[in-house]
């Protein structure tokens, strides 16, 4: 899933999983960013299922793609992470599709496209990458290519700007 404008001068990827209590925290943050510079950045969203269930949750979110309501479900399913990911805890999944219904989601169709070989094929392409970039927590963020310096809210903001400074340089 990509968020922004296509010829964004800055590409924010950030590996995420939707069961993870420090991508949520981060959810915010990132919607900030994108907010602040609307024209010059993008995201584009990698998933990253570490914890138990989030790949199912990963099928939620790809299935709403399908729907034109990802950034809705998104929103709903870290806003309530805790009605059905407890850390610690087995996720309740049926409480993840209730949600995603409340946010808009026909569940009933989701739950077919969840099944697709394309959605096997996004877990599959995103896994590989994760081995490839040697990614082993979330949320991992990448600006234009760049890993952070130092995992943090400020780390990230600090890049990003950086990088829409340089751009703006290279545009004049």
């Amino acid at each position: 899933p990509v968020i922004g404008p296509a010829g964004a001068s800055v590409t924010i990827v950030e590996f995420f999983d939707p069961s993870c209590e420090a991508c949520r925290a981060f959810h915010p943050i990132v919607k900030q960013i994108l907010a602040k510079f609307p024209d010059e950045v993008r995201l584009v969203l990698r998933y990253a299922p570490f914890h138990e269930g989030s790949d199912e949750a990963v099928r939620i979110l790809e299935a709403s793609r399908a729907q034109n309501k990802f950034e809705t479900v998104l929103d709903a399913l870290f806003e309530k992470q805790g009605e059905w990911a407890l850390h610690g805890s087995p996720p309740d999944l049926d409480r993840a599709w209730a949600l995603a219904g409340e946010a808009g989601l026909n569940v009933e169709a989701a739950k077919i496209a969840a099944k697709l070989p394309e959605v096997d094929a996004v877990l599959k392409q995103d896994f590989t990458d994760l081995t490839a970039l040697v990614v082993q927590q979330t949320p991992t963020f990448f600006v234009n290519g760049k890993p952070l310096p130092e995992f943090g809210p400020e780390q990230l903001l600090a890049l990003v700007q950086a990088e829409v400074d340089r751009a703006k340089v290279k545009a004049q």
